[in-house]
């Protein structure tokens, strides 16, 4: 590990903007980086992504609260740049990111890599999902419900938005993600790998409890707003709903979780 004997202090270096700056796609796709705040997110870098963590910018105090991530970050060689709270604060773009930041390469992969690692279980697809906390909180589900990978549309949220990337809470490191694809033809990729394409809407005429999960799966969640596309329907193998007691409707999120965890139930769990 190189570490910087010198304490960073001046929150108007130059440093300090190139940081700032990747709270912006436009330079985050050019220098291929982005930011991981605070000491859940840096670890879980650090622990399953360390090879594409460049930099780790902490304060003293958090150094000495978090020895372990510290300790990571030697054996993956990554350079440990002590600052100060002002420094870490203009660094990004939330008032308190807990002591930390850490800068990394981009961590996704290409789609059919994404697709050989599903064998017999299943996926999250997300097109045309716009809302960054929305994006995180469904990857971070299906981190938890043991989905193979997450597939991300041309037309949704970059996965790296620091919004995206602090929701996760580290998820983000855990599974296979492919961004970049057209849902047409992220679609087309999942049926010819084998995968039976659900989409999740509330039109949808299949109940949950009875769509069919016990085969390789996608589910195919939409915008926020108005949902999936009549077109993206229609290159799905089964339209499904949740049934619902007394709400108008669930949010994106707490949809994709609900389906996440049946197909986890019935895949997965004894």
């Amino acid at each position: 590990m190189t570490t910087d004997p010198d304490l960073l202090s001046n929150a108007r270096s130059e440093r300090v903007r190139s940081v700032r700056s990747l709270g912006r796609r436009a330079v985050r796709e050019r220098q291929r980086l982005f930011v991981v705040e605070g000491p859940q997110g840096v670890r879980e870098l650090l622990s399953y992504a360390g090879s594409v963590a460049r930099d780790l910018y902490l304060t003293p105090s958090a150094a000495e609260r978090h020895a372990d991530i510290v300790g990571l970050a030697e054996q993956a060689g990554v350079r440990v740049r002590p600052c100060t709270d002002e420094v870490l604060a203009a660094m990004t773009d939330t008032p308190h990111p807990q002591g930390m930041i850490a800068v990394a390469a981009p961590v996704d992969v290409p789609l059919a890599e994404a697709l050989a690692a599903v064998g017999d279980g299943f996926v999250a697809v997300l097109t045309n999902v716009r809302d960054p906390g929305n994006a995180g909180t469904v990857l971070r589900a299906a981190d938890a419900f043991g989905a193979s990978a997450v597939l991300v549309s041309d037309a949704s949220v970059d996965i790296y938005n620091p919004k995206v990337v602090r929701s996760t809470v580290g998820s983000l490191f855990h599974l296979p993600v492919s961004v970049g694809t057209p849902v047409a033809e992220l679609l087309a990729a999942c049926q010819a790998a084998g995968l039976r394409i659900l989409a999740a809407d509330g039109s949808g005429t299949t109940s949950l409890p009875d769509a069919d999960l016990s085969v390789p799966h996608a589910w195919v969640m939409g915008n926020e707003a108005w949902g999936l596309e009549p077109e993206v329907r229609d290159l799905c193998d089964d339209v499904v709903s949740i049934p619902i007691v007394r709400a108008e409707s669930l949010n994106l999120a707490m949809a994709a979780t609900v389906c996440l965890h049946a197909s986890s139930s019935r895949m997965l769990l004894p």
